[in-house]
């Protein structure tokens, strides 16, 4: 069986990442921190606005985190952490707990995972918005 190489999230990548939330986000009017990490959890870029609420640093990483280590964007796993719900039970004795808010997106390239973004800063809804803005530049 052979498989196909699919070219890694660079530092390139990352920045215009970045470039794209932030610039979102200003269209909004909105203050953000901004995470990029590569498939293996690295951090490719950071930005945190000294503006935006200390936390939102924070925010920004564990939701890219959390996208990253469940493949699927932040926003489509809040009902799965309410009782009855699909991780009601994860355990969160990880090496960085993770977010379930609204916020985190993978970044895919050819349909496999390359990496993450997550943003912090606005509404969830609103940060969410801002992550695809992002991933979909790359496109």
């Amino acid at each position: 069986m052979t498989t196909t190489a699919v070219a890694p999230l660079t530092t390139a990548d990352a920045d215009a990442l970045v470039t794209a939330a932030v610039e979102a986000a200003e269209k909004a009017g909105v203050t953000v921190s901004v995470t990029v990490l590569d498939a293996g959890g690295h951090l490719l870029a950071f930005r945190r606005d000294d503006r935006a609420v200390l936390i939102s640093g924070e925010t920004s990483t564990r939701k890219a985190y959390t996208a990253l280590q469940l493949n699927t964007p932040t926003a489509d796993l809040v009902d799965a952490v309410q009782p009855g719900g699909l991780f009601h039970t994860l355990p969160t004795a990880l090496d960085r707990p993770l977010l379930f808010i609204a916020g985190g997106v993978p970044v895919r390239r050819d349909g496999r995972l390359i990496g993450a973004v997550g943003v912090g800063g606005g509404a969830p809804e609103q940060d969410h918005g801002f992550a695809t803005a992002a991933v979909e530049s790359l496109a």
